[in-house]
């Protein structure tokens, strides 16, 4: 046994190269490390922020009662028992926005914006696959007639010339 275990390191260039100079298996193991990554991060990021999921051309509206309100890094979620129309049977849908951090820097929002209890009208984008849940455009308190939208691209729209 003994003898596999000299002839293997014996044999192996790692072992051969670096078993003096135990600086260079540490370089050599961050340099794999790091190659490694740089090949794992670019796919998980993309996978991440894919928003293909959305239907963007369309916009649904549906009221109901705010059920839940996740108000978490990386994407704020808020589950809603509602309907499309008033005659449909009430469903929970989840809708998603962007960091908790975006809503309070674009869109206004604070974490106690929108509570479970409250009776909304919501905007948003469908899921493609007919899921009860989309991306949440606009949510309208209907007590207080309050309104907060989560589409950071029409918040960055500076819209500075009114239309007449």
């Amino acid at each position: 046994m003994m003898l596999a275990a000299t002839v293997f390191r014996l044999n192996n260039p790692f072992f051969l190269n670096h078993e003096m100079n135990p600086m260079k298996t540490i370089t050599n193991l961050f340099k794999l490390a790091l190659f490694i990554a740089t090949g794992i991060v670019p796919f998980a990021v993309n996978a991440h922020h894919s928003t293909t999921m959305f239907d963007r051309t369309q916009v649904v509206t549906i009221t109901g009662v705010v059920k839940e309100v996740q108000w978490t890094n990386p994407h704020v979620a808020i589950f809603v028992s509602g309907a499309v129309k008033e005659s449909d049977e009430q469903s929970l849908w989840l809708m998603e926005m962007t960091s908790p951090g975006n809503l309070i820097r674009v869109g206004g929002w604070s974490r106690t914006a929108v509570k479970a209890g409250d009776k909304v009208v919501v905007e948003f984008s469908p899921l493609r696959n007919g899921g009860k849940g989309g991306a949440l455009k606009k949510i309208t308190e209907t007590q207080t007639g309050k309104v907060y939208t989560a589409d950071i691209f029409a918040q960055e729209n500076a819209n500075l010339e009114q239309s007449k």
